[in-house]
């Protein structure tokens, strides 16, 4: 269809994929703030740096996505009708980076963080509090139940099931898990063969490059389930979408 339509194609293909990737990013980043600054991250501040975010994502996609514009490698051959993202070595490793592989090391350190929030909560469900004697006092009127048992002039207060902070960081910790896992699993293949073709002149099979093209875009299918399944607020809007009042 020439080479105007190639270039509109491929600038449209890396810059939704490229936002898609980064808005997982930031999704990941805005839970581990909502759990970690529960105090300074505040409505308002919530909604200043989702709009950073934002503007940043797109930005970013657009810089990675327009560059062939610039004359970084061609994209079409009309020898061989093929219509393609720059294969060029320079461009190949800057936009594979900045579309898959910074944000995937900013989602792995994400969820590391979190993982160790909600490890380091658990962790402090049981605390000592000494005592001038010794008492043991039952609480049974509220969830969850908490007992109080002293020995040797000490308190130790426990639990029998998870408070409400718990449970929201161990729901965000296993919503951003899967979230992490789902995004690499998709696109992972398709960026290994990306960045490695260009620089070993390797030849694979079109009908694979094809299956992990189409496996990365069916991320952006499963990002709104995962979302919805473990966040209200998603669910919400979505609700709000699709369904009329």
């Amino acid at each position: 269809l020439g080479r105007e339509l190639c270039l509109v194609w491929v600038c449209f293909d890396v810059l939704c994929c490229t936002a898609s990737i980064w808005n997982v990013t930031a999704i990941a980043l805005d839970r581990y703030w909502s759990i970690t600054r529960q105090l300074q991250y505040t409505l308002l501040a919530r909604r200043r740096i989702s709009n950073v975010m934002i503007a940043l994502t797109w930005l970013l996609s657009a810089l990675i996505s327009l560059a062939p514009l610039l004359g970084r490698g061609e994209t079409y051959s009309p020898e061989q009708e093929r219509c393609q993202v720059s294969q060029d070595p320079s461009y190949t490793i800057v936009s594979t980076g900045g579309a898959f592989y910074l944000p995937l090391c900013v989602v792995l350190f994400v969820y590391w963080k979190i993982y160790k929030a909600s490890k380091f909560h658990m962790g402090r469900r049981n605390v000592v509090v000494p005592l001038p004697e010794t008492a043991q006092v039952k609480e049974a009127a509220h969830e969850p139940q908490m007992v109080f048992t002293a020995r040797r002039a000490a308190i130790t207060f426990q639990t029998d099931g998870e408070t409400w902070r718990e449970q929201k960081e161990k729901k965000a910790a296993l919503m951003v898990g899967i979230l992490i896992g789902v995004f690499v699993l998709c696109w992972i293949p398709f960026f290994i063969t990306e960045l490695i073709s260009p620089l070993c002149s390797c030849n694979i099979p079109p009908v694979w490059k094809s299956i992990f093209l189409w496996l990365g875009y069916s991320n952006s299918f499963f990002n709104p389930l995962i979302y919805t399944a473990f966040n209200k607020n998603y669910n919400n809007a979505f609700k709000n979408l699709f369904v009329k009042q």
